[in-house]
């Protein structure tokens, strides 16, 4: 999305009161028939169309809708607005009618299948998120506790992958689809969506044979806008967020990967993320055949630790009055149901877009983070996840959402009261004796993300995925969120509402506990790489 087309919606949609629904869509009257040269007194029947949609209320839903509109069509309303989904069921039809199966309505056959080499300047592509100077925009993207609402963030960064991925394997046009979201990670808070405009820009830093890897960041300026917008003229001063994303190519016809163009380092700084990205590469095989808990045992620190869990667990299912701040694993799961419609669809297949599946789990998962630590949590990182299975339009999406790791982070030299969970005198500020030590540290400069006592989450969302014609649903992903509450409301209010914990009780809970430590081990050594190579 370009600051172009968001000053467009802006216009579109008055920025105070929305008086005048209008200027979004033409009104039809109960028959069918525009009633735009009705007569003036007709506004005066309070249950008239036109008195009704006038009411602010109405406006700011219509307004919503026609925000989500102006999103989705953006790429293709310069082409006439041909892939909609009545032409893209039309397409299908042909295609069963002549024996084929296409993944593809907008790219049906190969144009080429010619090899480039092509720079990052080349896949280079940028949004403009005017938060502070559109006060529309920003109420899009705002959330309950007026900080900024990652869901919507987390769609529009899976969209611009997208465009980077296309404008890198132009102009042979192959199926992009998105294998693995490597990671997402929170680097500093903005606090005040409303003082800063944010830029997303990103490129290409690796090709395999069919593979891309794509490394996107977000940055929050509080100062003006530069007059161009390019890798040169954005400071790594203001980057708040990074993400990297997987894509591969097929070939639309065949259903088998496709070659794409070659990625060319000019600098010392794309061959150093060009060297990085490979090693990663080779790091992510080695780890899912060397660290997968189905295969291999946990080791003997870690069986230490599910031991004094499962103690635990057995001390706390005989105690009558819990600690409200000691919850079992089980006990935190949310659950969501959706059926797939169409209009968050991949605009050139069948499938659900990818950045729709990462807004909706995010959600489910806050929902969870936010019940089991009754605060307003606040986003650290989205871990390495894969899409196993497509979504396919017309299938039905479940979604279960459960804290299986938590760990506390306080002041090193003072110390919070360690008690079992049978202590009548457990409160906010209590840690209990079977929890491990935590793998993150607090840190000692208040501008800093982790600076204040609080709880780690982390919350793992599995995704299955149901044909209509089947009783079966299949696994389509897992998506890990890890979110952070603080220990105090405020300086007023000390261990209000305190720390979280959270106690596995059965095998399989106890070794997912394991998998998010580990999990939150990497998130550490991750954010200890980024500060040090932002110190080079």
């Amino acid at each position: 999305m370009s600051s172009r087309v968001l000053n467009k919606v802006s216009r579109a949609i008055p920025t105070r009161g929305f008086a005048n629904l209008k200027s979004l869509r033409p009104f039809t009257t109960k028959n069918g028939v525009s009633n735009n040269n009705e007569k003036k007194n007709n506004l005066a029947d309070p249950t008239s169309e036109e008195d009704l949609a006038s009411r602010p209320d109405a406006n700011a839903t219509t307004s919503t809708d026609y925000y989500e509109y102006k999103r989705v069509v953006r790429d293709s309303t310069n082409k006439g607005f041909a892939a909609t989904w009545l032409n893209a069921l039309a397409e299908r039809q042909r295609q069963l009618a002549q024996g084929k199966v296409i993944d593809s309505y907008s790219y049906s056959h190969v144009n080429s299948t010619d090899v480039i080499d092509k720079t990052r300047q080349d896949s280079f592509a940028f949004v403009v998120l005017p938060f502070r100077d559109d006060p529309v925009v920003a109420d899009f993207y705002v959330n309950a506790a007026g900080r900024l609402r990652m869901g919507q963030l987390f769609q529009d960064l899976d969209s611009l992958a997208g465009k980077i991925a296309y404008q890198h394997t132009s102009p042979v046009e192959p199926m992009i689809v998105t294998a693995s979201v490597d990671r997402i990670y929170l680097l500093q808070n903005v606090n005040y969506i409303a003082d800063v405009n944010v830029i997303l820009s990103g490129s290409v830093i690796y090709t395999g044979r069919s593979s891309m890897e794509i490394s996107i960041s977000a940055r929050a300026l509080r100062k003006e806008m530069p007059k161009v917008i390019s890798e040169e003229t954005l400071s790594d001063n203001d980057i708040f967020m990074t993400a990297s994303f997987t894509f591969v190519a097929r070939n639309p016809e065949t259903h088998k990967s496709m070659a794409i163009n070659r990625l060319l380092p000019l600098n010392e700084r794309e061959w150093m993320d060009f060297k990085r990205a490979e090693s990663r590469m080779a790091a992510k095989k080695l780890k899912a055949s060397s660290m997968d808990l189905e295969k291999n045992p946990p080791t003997k620190i870690e069986s230490g630790i599910i031991h004094q869990l499962w103690s635990a667990s057995k001390e706390l299912a005989q105690v009558q009055a819990r600690p409200s701040n000691v919850i079992f694993m089980k006990d935190t799961t949310k659950k969501s149901t959706m059926f797939m419609q169409p209009q968050y669809r991949n605009r050139h297949s069948y499938m659900i877009f990818g950045g729709y599946l990462m807004r909706q789990t995010f959600e489910l998962a806050y929902c969870a983070a936010a019940s089991f630590s009754h605060a307003f949590p606040r986003f650290v990182s989205l871990d390495s996840l894969t899409f196993q299975t497509p979504v396919p339009v017309g299938s039905i999406l479940h979604m279960d959402a459960t804290v299986v790791y938590t760990e506390h982070l306080h002041v090193s030299n003072s110390k919070p009261k360690v008690a079992s969970v049978t202590d009548s005198a457990i409160d906010g500020n209590t840690i209990f004796h079977f929890q491990p030590t935590p793998v993150n540290k607090l840190s000692m400069h208040p501008g800093d993300f982790l600076s204040k006592p609080g709880t780690l989450i982390q919350v793992k969302v599995d995704t299955a995925v149901q044909e209509l014609a089947s009783e079966i649903s299949n696994k389509s992903g897992s998506f890990i969120y890890s979110f952070y509450a603080p220990r105090d409301i405020d300086q007023e209010h000390v261990g209000q509402p305190g720390y979280a914990t959270v106690v596995p009780e059965s095998y399989s809970e106890m070794i997912e506990y394991i998998q998010g430590r580990r999990r939150a081990a990497e998130t550490a050594a991750y954010a200890e790489s980024i500060k040090q190579k932002t110190k080079l």
